[in-house]
Formats: structure tokens, sequence, C-alpha cells
């Protein structure tokens, strides 16, 4: 490669690179090989299951793993809140732990909020997302399952893995 080839990679990739500091306020990147259908049923296994029908919520603790569709997602505890209605699932609040799979990507954060209705989940508390060889980190990850897309924000941080023979 010529010195000026060099340059013009150097200073692409610089950019780039520049690029990802200045976006430190927020990011958008893909979750996910396909857009998760939100109204599969939800599978929810753990070593415990206390209910309360006063406040229509049942906590999940102990190797607390959640399947919807190809999406999974582990943690310590798993709250649940039902719809008014008891007509299914309103939303679920996993803490300690949390570590969500979708093809290939994986999110680990301390604390995920997942609106059913919504089709989001924000997680959050030391936000790392590995995709391949790539990881970005954020304080908060917004993910938007119907179409595949999440949203980084707050002291983001990325790793991106270049390919070929740089």
């Amino acid at each position: 490669m010529s010195i000026m080839g060099l340059r013009i990679l150097l200073t692409a990739l610089f950019a780039a690179l520049l690029s990802t500091s200045v976006m430190a306020q927020g990011a958008s990147v893909a979750f996910g090989t396909i857009a998760q259908d939100t109204s599969l049923p939800v599978e929810v296994s753990s070593d415990e299951l206390s209910v309360d029908q006063q406040t229509g919520t049942a906590i999940f603790t102990g190797n607390v793993v959640i399947g919807q569709g190809e999406m999974r997602l582990s943690a310590a505890r798993v709250m649940v809140v039902y719809r008014a209605s008891n007509d299914g699932i309103a939303k679920m609040e996993a803490t300690g732990g949390v570590t969500l799979v979708s093809g290939k990507d994986a999110a680990e954060s301390e604390r995920a909020d997942y609106s059913i209705d919504d089709g989001t989940i924000v997680m959050s508390g030391k936000v790392l997302l590995a995709q391949g060889a790539s990881a970005l980190s954020a304080d908060t990850m917004t993910i938007r399952l119907r179409d595949g897309t999440a949203r980084m924000s707050g002291n983001v941080r990325s790793r991106l893995q270049t390919s070929g023979n740089n």
C-alpha cells in the first residue's frame, strides 16, 4: 500500500473512531437477527415463584430464564406484572445480572424492563452489547423488538472489529 493510500485509510479510520466518541450521547444499532414477534407466548423457568393476587404480580427468583420466540433473558429475579383485566402480561422487570440473547447478539446489564404492549426492552446499569467481535457499552439501551433496533445512550463507548487484512 502506498503512503497516500495508508494516509487515506488512517484518516477514514480516525474519522470513524472520532465519530464514535462524538456520539457519546446516543447511538443506534441493530439488535438480534430478526424482528421479535411480541405476541408469542412467554415461557418462564426459575427456582422459586411467589404470586400476589392483590397486586397482580408474580416474582420469579433463582436462575430465572425467560423465552419468547428466539429471544432469551436470564436474571436473578424477575417480577411479572399482569394486566388488570387478567388478559396476559403487561410488563416484566428483571434485576440481578441480566443477560439478553437474540440471534448472535448478547447484552448484559444490571436491570431490564420489558413492556409487552410497546414491544420495548430498556436495559440499564453498565450495559454491554456484544455483536460478534465488536462490543458497545452504555448507561442505557432501549431495544425495539418489532424492528430489531436498539438505541444506546449515556457514556456510549464502542470497540469495532474491522474485517480483512489491515
